[in-house]
């Protein structure tokens, strides 16, 4: 059969020569798959091993930045290099002036029961009184009171509506934006770190430990 022409197989040759055609291609589409597979999986567990190594480093070094920067603090206290009104953020700077650790205090806003009632009397008025004569503005200061996916109020927002507090002299607005002002308070979420060097311009440039940013 290997010396005879394609003009020369009979039905039944051929079908039994694309059979074992197809049983190759077969077996090698199988073959490619498996090492290309095998390939990818060795891949991503030696980079998901340096991810680990390197998250567990991260780790490490804030807990040294929270017991470096504590003990910075109580000394900055002691020699009154902290202003009193600070809740815990502050900086350092070497004494060349060329480097600087800053310790943030992060936050998240925190709305409470008070603003579902400063949002009811608000949205209250501006259907009431605004879409009549201005529905652009209107649909401008509800985009303010809009939630976010957790349920909560943006801060930004929020102070973006404020702006507009002297704008009217209704009773509705006035309340629901003093008790909005009154429910909102700071939620202590974690200290951040901010390290920066001046540049060759003399400018203060941040370290980046953000691994999109690089």
């Amino acid at each position: 059969m290997e010396t005879a022409t394609i003009h020369q197989l009979s039905t039944d040759q051929l079908e039994a020569l694309l059979n074992k055609r197809k049983k190759e291609d077969k077996e090698k589409r199988e073959a490619e798959k498996k090492a290309y597979e095998t390939e990818k999986d060795g891949f991503i567990e030696k980079l998901f091993d340096e991810a680990k190594e390197l998250s567990c480093a991260i780790s490490r070094f804030k807990q040294k930045c929270h017991a470096f920067m504590d003990i910075q603090k109580q000394k900055l206290d002691a020699y009154g290099g902290i202003k009193a009104s600070s809740k815990g953020g502050f900086s350092i700077i070497d004494t060349q002036n060329l480097t600087q650790i800053t310790r943030r205090r992060d936050t998240d806003p925190v709305w409470d029961e008070r603003a579902s009632k400063a949002v009811e009397l608000i949205k209250d008025f501006l259907g009431d009184t605004v879409k009549k004569r201005d529905k652009d503005l209107h649909e401008i200061l509800m985009g303010f009171l809009e939630r976010n996916q957790n349920g909560d109020l943006e801060y930004a927002k929020v102070m973006d509506l404020i702006k507009h507090e002297n704008s009217f002299d209704d009773l509705r607005w006035l309340q629901g934006l003093k008790l909005i002002k009154e429910s909102y308070s700071q939620c202590f979420k974690a200290f951040g770190y901010e390290f920066k060097q001046r540049n060759l311009t003399g400018k203060w440039e941040t370290l980046s430990l953000n691994f999109s940013k690089h």
